[in-house]
This record gives structure tokens, C-alpha cells and sequence, in this order.
């Protein structure tokens, strides 16, 4: 696991940009992305640069179910907006938070990541230590699958809604043996209400109560975090 500290999340977003420059340079042809406040620096560094995406696949970790692709709080719209509408991919894949086969639709998806096996892909980290919508006690062999969001999860996506209640209660997410796949995994974390998170994914048991703990396992992965976050490890990096 390499781990980068920042300043801030600024600087963190030009540290990822060169994870995904360095990624097409040396080949890749299909990204895993993440939604949320997490990657955006990252996301606007891309934008205002000249990295090409039309020849690559995309494909996003989670969706809301219940939630039209064109809501502009669904995760399809928050693609479109800080990333699809400036730097196309010749192909995007999400979830479908309308699906009226839910079962069918985690059979759909988990067939999209076989058959697009994902070279880079791209994480937030919650405050429970959650990647994805995968809360503490998710299995660590699940795919894609729908998960019942724990308040915690609720509550810290409020603030992209007009109030609490308004936040889907379920969602589609990739599972954390799917996010294991990837060849090479970025993990973003800025601000000190995720310092719990990384001290217990980088220096703490693998377990799942702390689902992030997984990377530990994982042969490739890069953390950006900010001097914030970073501030309960034990070790300088």
C-alpha cells in the first residue's frame, strides 16, 4: 500500500490526476469511478487537462435505487456533470436505480465488471470505513449486490438533498470482491472526520467491521489522503 499525504484536498485531486495519467500512459483502457465529494479535485484536474478517455470504458461503483438517471441527485447525473460532459468515455456503465429486477440487475452488472475487468478504479472512504455502499459487516466474497444504507451513510449524504428524509434508504453497489479485481486501486480520504477511517484501513486489523481493511490484502493500491486525515496513523508516510 502506498500512501501519499497532502495538504489538502487541492492537492489531493493533482496527486490522483496523475494516478490516471500514469494509468492510460501505461495502457488502461477501463476505470472504475466513484461519485460523491471525495473525488472531485481529482475529477476537476482531469477536466482542465489533456488526457483522452474516448477509446475507454467506464464503470461506476454504485447508484441509488429508486432514483431516475436524469435526478439530478443520482450518480448518473453526477457523472455527467464533473466528469462524462467534458471527458467522454466511448462506454459508461452504471447501475439501474429504476430497475424493476433487482436481482436481475446485480446479474447484469457483475457480468459488465467480467467482462470489462477493471484496470483502475477510484474510492472514497466513509467515516464507518465503508468503500462503496460495502457497510462494516459486509461480506468480504460479495458482488454486486443492493444494501440497506445505515444511518451514519444517510446522514452524511443529507447534505446532497433537501432534507434527510429525502436520501434513497438502499442502493446497487459494486461488493468488495469486486472492487478487489481491479488491478490497481486508488483511495482518496480528506478531513478529519475520516481519520478513524484510515488509521483502522491502513494500521488496524483486517476485519470487517472496518470494510476498508481489505486493501491490506490488495496488491496495488495508492492512498491520497490530506495531513487531516492522515493525523491519527501512527507513522509519518
Amino acid at each position: 500500500m502506498k500512501v501519499i499525504v497532502v495538504k489538502d484536498q487541492a492537492a489531493g485531486g493533482k496527486e490522483g490526476y496523475k494516478v490516471f495519467k500514469d494509468a492510460l500512459a501505461n495502457g488502461a483502457k477501463v476505470f472504475g469511478l466513484a461519485t460523491g465529494s471525495t473525488p472531485i479535485t481529482t475529477y476537476k484536474e482531469i477536466v482542465n487537462s489533456d488526457l483522452d478517455f474516448s477509446n475507454c470504458t467506464s464503470i461506476n461503483l454504485d447508484e441509488y435505487v429508486g432514483i431516475a438517471p436524469d435526478n439530478e441527485q443520482s450518480y448518473k447525473y453526477f457523472m455527467q456533470s464533473n466528469l462524462f460532459n467534458d471527458k467522454p468515455f466511448k462506454q459508461s456503465y452504471l447501475p439501474d436505480g429504476l430497475a424493476s429486477d433487482p436481482e436481475a440487475e446485480v446479474k447484469r452488472y457483475d457480468k459488465i465488471i467480467d467482462d470489462n475487468p477493471i484496470d483502475l478504479q477510484i474510492l472514497g472512504l466513509g467515516r464507518n470505513g465503508h468503500i462503496g455502499f460495502n457497510e462494516p459487516g459486509t461480506a468480504r466474497d460479495v458482488t454486486t449486490h443492493v444494501v440497506d444504507l445505515t444511518p451514519s451513510t444517510i446522514e452524511a449524504n443529507a447534505r446532497f438533498f433537501a432534507s434527510e428524509n429525502d436520501v434513497p434508504k438502499q442502493a446497487f453497489s459494486m461488493g468488495l470482491a469486486s472492487i478487489m479485481k481491479s488491478k490497481h486501486l486508488l483511495l482518496e480520504a480528506f478531513g478529519d472526520n475520516k481519520a478513524d477511517a484510515v488509521k483502522g484501513m491502513i494500521e488496524g486489523p483486517d476485519t470487517v467491521d472496518c470494510p476498508a481493511s481489505i486493501l491490506q490484502n490488495h496488491p496495488d493500491v495508492t492512498v491520497i489522503i490530506d495531513e487531516a486525515a492522515a493525523s491519527k496513523l501512527s507513522k509519518k508516510y
